[in-house]
């Protein structure tokens, strides 16, 4: 996690998600934080776990979207050599990494129907199997798990199961997109600017110019906190003078009118090359 995201912002909307992670951050119990992308959903996993009692224990983070289907499993629950192909020797899972500790799984909506049955084993009895082995393991292990997925549609449709949706939303924090965070993008694109004039070594921080300002606020962001972060530190670190508001935005680092034009117009391009010429226009001796 980059610990230099903090929790900057001021609109009602996304204080009430702080408040809401702070009082639930002592409790044992799982909670789930629902959001966009971009939205710091890893950063409200992190402050559960730095303001509750295991802070002094392991913070392990999966994120569920990043291994196949077949190792998900494994990677969880941990395995005993043998138990698959390749598997040469035992391993811990993350559970047992995070034993005593937080366990945070992001994009759980990715699960596998398997992977879900198993995990709600674990969060029920408190224990876990590892593949290729029939004795269970104790573990003491708090769980945080994200998505920004809409899990109550998915049981309803049986792609999650609705008993383990249940035993993890204890508490459910949804964190609001950038777009309706009145105000904070000022706030944001302030403190994310300062910080890399200070990592430019900038003797001040100028500010930006004020249709600049205008372009910042007017966007959309989709992409939300973590876009916005992007977007302000390229357009610092391509200033070139530290006296002078920044002038300049780019919300779309691709676009250039040299960028590839995709495959379509190659395949165009390509299909133009093949087609039959025209026939020269030769004139008939008969007309000669």
């Amino acid at each position: 996690m980059d610990r230099g995201n903090q929790f900057i912002g001021q609109s009602g909307a996304f204080l009430d998600a702080v408040e809401r992670t702070s009082r639930a951050a002592p409790m044992r119990r799982p909670v789930l934080v629902i959001g966009e992308r971009g939205t710091g959903k890893e950063l409200i996993a992190e402050r559960l776990h730095r303001l509750s009692n295991r802070w002094e224990e392991p913070l392990v983070t999966m994120n569920c979207a990043a291994l196949p289907e077949t190792l998900i499993e494994a990677e969880l629950f941990g395995h005993e050599a043998g138990a698959f192909t390749g598997a040469t020797r035992a391993r811990e899972g993350r559970f047992e990494e995070a034993d005593r500790g937080t366990l945070f799984l992001d994009e759980l909506a990715t699960l596998s129907m398997g992977a879900q049955e198993r995990l709600l084993r674990a969060v029920e009895y408190g224990e876990v199997t590892r593949i290729g082995s029939s004795r269970p393991i104790r573990v003491d292990v708090r769980i945080v798990a994200a998505t920004n997925e809409d899990l109550p549609r998915m049981a309803r449709e049986g792609r999650f199961r609705p008993d383990l949706l249940d035993r993890l939303s204890f508490e459910v924090i949804t964190l609001p997109p950038l777009r309706v965070r009145e105000g904070d993008v000022a706030v944001l694109a302030d403190y994310f600017g300062r910080r890399m004039a200070a990592e430019l070594g900038w003797e001040a921080w100028p500010g930006y110019a004020p249709h600049v300002q205008r372009q910042l606020e007017d966007y959309a962001w989709p992409g939300n906190v973590r876009e916005l972060r992007n977007v302000v530190e390229r357009a610092v670190y391509r200033w070139d003078d530290w006296q002078e508001p920044i002038g300049h935005v780019q919300f779309d680092p691709f676009d250039s009118p040299w960028k590839p034009a995709g495959e379509r117009a190659h395949k165009s391009i390509e299909s133009a090359h093949k087609a039959p010429q025209p026939a020269s226009s030769v004139p008939d001796h008969d007309q000669v």
